[in-house]
């Protein structure tokens, strides 16, 4: 089979001409011949294996191409990479690999193309191209990586066994590509990604992460997290999500299973938002409720504080997986922590002070906020289903109204402590506190509008009350 016709961009024809320069020959090998004929993606990223001297066919391509781009050289793995018209290619030299039993790192060696194709991870990311003169476009099969395409299966091109325990990170790989492509891992790798998924302790925390992110990031991120559970790995890699599975049984009182509806959560919110953290937020939002579970005669299962309880383990959870504590962290939290609000507005009476209060906490994530709500509902029955959606749909138009009456999201009090300061001549003190708090308090009631001239008037009475001379009139 031949692909020549597909390899049109002029950077394939420029690095067929450098390696015939160097008297080499480079295949373009991977995820860009997979994605090619699954006519996938953007096609941006391009591999090169060359029988040689990657480095060097990097640099010889370099000096063909018109502004002859900066190669940035990698010594340490023998590959180098550039960047034309918007497309980054990577070059490596044809290699074999030994792995050591405590690390990931192969020793490396020169060798020929199939020496590099069988230590690749999947039969679909060993299908290479030829770009020398002759064969330009020739498809290298040796796995049956085609057959494997049309059938949607995730195959080792070797022993599994020995694939996954050399390089442990390739059994998220194997579970991040069934997601991604809605294929299904070959029953043989499935075993033995279970049976070596202690191994993936050597793997990097920032690895793993990496991978986590991309099936978080796929059309339907249940796949991937019923597959970590299904083998395992889970359990290393979060146990707070493990924690939420099974049902517990108490005189007759049963509750969901939360790690199911967690999974159902996060494919809701696959649907309407391309936000990762927000999807992070999803996975996370009930994982409080395995440590505050209780059960009562009274009342049956009760998670009471879970929302609490989940945003202080989401801290715990990005500091063990050495993500980011910065605001991304912060909004995961605060979604965490507010994610049962607006489903307790919806089921009552929707007031305008208890909208005010909403989107005063929630501030610029309010419609985050209720895309995560909305995602929550899960029931099986169609008209509490309606119901639920039909209710925030009233809260959402009840946040527009508010909001353009009101302007209470990023609240700023009309009185400043400045004027407080200034009008009572105070020094800095705890009263000038409670005044602001008894303005904010009497424009999130309804009180008083969001404006300065009725919280200056109010800035006065309560003045008054704490025994405060007025210092200088307007």
């Amino acid at each position: 089979m031949n692909y020549n016709k597909a390899l049109n961009h002029n950077i394939f024809k420029i690095i067929s001409r450098s390696a015939k320069e160097l008297d080499l020959d480079c295949y373009v090998i991977g995820g860009f011949v997979r994605d090619l004929i699954l006519d996938r993606g953007s096609h941006k990223d391009i591999d090169v294996v060359a029988i040689g001297s990657g480095i060097e066919l990097a640099k010889q391509v370099s000096k063909n191409l018109p502004n002859n781009p900066k190669v940035q050289v990698f010594k340490t793995y023998g590959t180098a990479m550039l960047r034309y018209d918007d497309i980054e290619v990577e070059f490596v030299g044809a290699r074999k690999e030994s792995y050591q039993e405590h690390s990931r790192n192969p020793i490396v060696e020169n060798g020929s193309l199939e020496d590099d194709q069988n230590r690749r991870d999947f039969t679909i990311n060993a299908l290479a191209l030829d770009l020398s003169e002759g064969k330009f476009g020739e498809l290298l099969d040796p796995f049956n990586g085609i057959a494997d395409l049309d059938n949607k299966i995730i195959r080792t091109p070797l022993d599994p066994d020995i694939t996954y325990s050399d390089d442990p990170l390739r059994m998220l790989r194997a579970i991040r590509f069934a997601t991604q492509l809605n294929f299904k891992i070959e029953e043989s790798s499935l075993k033995a990604i279970t049976k070596n998924r202690e191994r993936i302790k050597i793997i990097t925390k920032e690895r793993i992460v990496t991978e986590i992110h991309k099936i978080l990031e796929s059309d339907k991120p249940s796949k991937g997290f019923l597959l970590l559970e299904k083998t395992g790995l889970l359990e290393y890699i979060m146990p707070e999500l493990t924690a939420l599975k099974g049902i517990d049984e108490v005189e007759g009182q049963r509750h969901k299973d939360n790690f199911y509806h967690t999974l159902e959560v996060v494919d809701n919110i696959a649907i309407h938002t391309q936000n990762l953290w927000l999807r992070w937020a999803a996975l996370l939002h009930d994982i409080g409720k395995a440590p505050t579970k209780r059960f009562s005669k009274k009342v049956g299962w009760t998670f009471h504080g879970h929302e609490f309880e989940g945003s202080k383990m989401v801290y715990r959870l990005f500091k063990r997986l050495k993500m980011p504590l910065n605001d991304k962290m912060k909004f995961v939290q605060k979604m965490v922590l507010m994610s049962s609000r607006p489903i307790v507005l919806a089921q009552d009476i929707v007031t305008d002070s208890a909208v005010r209060r909403l989107v005063f906490d929630a501030g610029d994530y309010v419609d985050d906020l209720m895309t995560l709500c909305e995602a929550d509902i899960t029931t099986k029955n169609p008209k509490k289903f309606q119901k639920y959606h039909n209710n925030f749909k009233i809260v959402r138009d009840k946040i527009v109204e508010v909001e353009q009456r009101d302007h209470i999201r990023n609240f700023q009090p009309p009185v400043s402590g400045e004027e407080i300061m200034k009008t009572f001549n105070l020094k800095p003190s705890k009263e000038i506190g409670i005044i602001k708090e008894a303005i904010k308090e009497a424009i999130l009631e309804g009180d008083i509008p969001n404006e300065h001239e009725a919280a200056f008037n109010l800035m006065l009475e309560e003045g008054k009350k704490l025994g405060l001379k007025i210092h200088e009139k307007r």
